[in-house]
């Protein structure tokens, strides 16, 4: 897959959202507008030289169909691109909606299965005094959406693997929380050793 970074991200989103074709008003009206018209200017010139936006007549830009490819085509599997969107960024379920235009429906059993199987990994963070599940790629994850560039997504599915290897999944998570929490330090570092320990065994 042909990375994008998150300045990328917002661009091309804010082109999905204005229906493909946004301009100098719709970027002025977004959260793009904090960062600068130099960095703004860069990021879409960088765009276009990839052939992920072109720019029109007017002087507006339209997201390609090689853009749409990445995140937005139903050619590609949804557990496809909620890794290919976790790789460029860390998200909660209300973005993983946003961005993909798919609501929870569409995508949590596959969300489920990329986290059981150790691809991605859920931590729960505090955010604006709410509980926020967010969801981040793991190597494996990598590893899994980087091979898609080889051999297609026809080969290549996210079945239900050996109960272990959730256990594993699981115990990353609870390491993370504790990692995030308020618990005294000496305390932290002990309950993380047992568990890494105990992660180590299940590797045999």
């Amino acid at each position: 897959m042909r990375k994008l970074g998150t300045i990328d991200l917002e661009i091309l989103d804010l082109a999905i959202k204005e229906n493909g074709t946004f301009n100098e008003n719709n970027l002025e009206n977004s959260e793009l507008k904090r960062l600068g018209v130099g960095k703004i200017l860069d990021s879409l010139a960088s765009l276009k030289d990839r052939k992920f936006l072109s720019l029109n007549s007017d002087g507006s830009f339209s997201i390609t169909d090689i853009a749409r490819e990445i995140l937005w085509s139903a050619n590609i599997p949804v557990w496809a691109r909620m890794l290919r969107l976790l790789q460029i960024k860390s998200s909660s379920e209300e973005e993983i909606s946003n961005i993909l235009r798919i609501i929870k429906n569409q995508y949590f059993e596959d969300l489920e299965k990329l986290r059981k199987n150790g691809f991605i990994l859920m931590s729960p963070q505090r955010i604006n005094e709410k509980i926020i599940k967010i969801y981040e790629i793991q190597p494996e994850g990598i590893e899994k959406i980087d091979k898609t560039d080889k051999e297609g997504f026809k080969s290549i599915g996210i079945e239900e693997l050996k109960p272990e290897i959730e256990i594993l999944s699981k115990i990353d998570e609870i390491i993370k929380e504790i990692k995030d929490s308020q618990m005294e330090h000496l305390k932290k570092d002990s309950v993380i050793e047992k568990l890494s320990q105990l992660k180590n065994k299940l590797k045999i």
